[in-house]
């Protein structure tokens, strides 16, 4: 059974008018303006790379599981002000999630979790592609297992 992999990134055009808030703006929307202190530690849903050190970021929140499911779902997520939209080819897995403890979320059709699994990032590939052997299973979430903090969708292409 054919278990092929698209990881998505969120587009840059759903955050790019934070940077020109203020930060009493963001503050309004919950949102923070954070200079990054530390790399790893701040990665980018958009451009799936962990921002270098200097850099400026913004914690917002976003509703990434969007559903009519019980399993709906936001949380916190970082986002690089010079981000572009990550593009990852069919099977790949971009660096940021090689170095972190995963947790693995699989939904089906409905939106009803189905399976869930945590793998360090050098397992991440061979987890999706088991989950995605199952038919059953329509699309997968990434998190951070530690913080919980949501990644990225990974879908078939």
């Amino acid at each position: 059974m054919k278990s092929d992999f698209q990881i998505v990134a969120l587009s840059r055009e759903n955050f790019v008018h934070l940077f020109s808030m203020s930060d009493a703006e963001l503050a309004a929307q919950g949102a923070r303006r954070l200079n990054v202190d530390e790399n790893p530690g701040y990665p980018c849903r958009v451009s799936l790379m962990d921002a270098p050190i200097g850099e400026t970021v913004i914690l917002t929140p976003f509703k990434h599981h969007d559903v009519d499911s019980p399993y709906q779902s936001s949380g916190p997520i970082f986002v690089r002000e010079s981000a572009q939209t990550a593009k990852p080819e069919v099977n790949e897995v971009p660096l940021m999630f090689h170095h972190r403890l995963l947790s693995v979320r699989a939904y089906g059709k409905t939106a009803m979790m189905m399976g869930a699994k945590v793998v360090e990032g050098r397992a991440l590939e061979g987890a999706i592609k088991d989950f995605f052997n199952d038919r059953d299973i329509a699309y997968l979430h990434l998190h951070n297992a530690g913080a919980g903090c949501f990644n990225c969708l990974v879908q078939r292409p």
